[in-house]
């Protein structure tokens, strides 16, 4: 009785092996079924900063305006137009500077409902 269900064991781990690598994880990539979030990353606005859609995390690689200035444009959002961001009240000369000096790093979208909901605190903590 010990052999048998040591037998069904090594058959039930080569079938479960068998059915888990017969789909290479590429080919699910490959499928058309993207969520919005992903299209959206994966197009070329995923290399800048989405004004309308994007976390203050997001900021960080840019010198200057983490935090201050990022929570300041996200507070702000929707914009129309990227330069829009210029005309956030409140904005001092400088971060007007650091924003100008980074206008090439935005692009706008439309706002997604899952992307504008946690754009001030995502709960991710480094």
């Amino acid at each position: 009785m010990k052999r048998w269900w040591q037998r069904l064991c090594w058959l039930g781990l080569a079938v479960m092996l068998w059915l888990g690598l017969s789909q290479p994880v590429w080919a699910a990539a490959q499928r058309s079924g993207l969520n919005q979030v992903d299209a959206k990353l994966a197009s070329p606005f995923g290399k800048k900063i989405d004004l309308n859609n994007t976390n203050v995390n997001a900021f960080k690689k840019y010198r200057g305006m983490y935090p201050t200035i990022a929570k300041l444009v996200v507070a702000n959002a929707p914009y129309e137009k990227v330069e829009d961001v210029l005309k956030i009240p409140g904005l001092t000369a400088q971060q007007k500077e650091i924003l100008q000096s980074h206008l090439g790093d935005f692009t706008l979208t439309e706002p997604e409902a899952s992307l504008v909901l946690d754009r001030i605190n995502n709960g991710i903590y480094r």
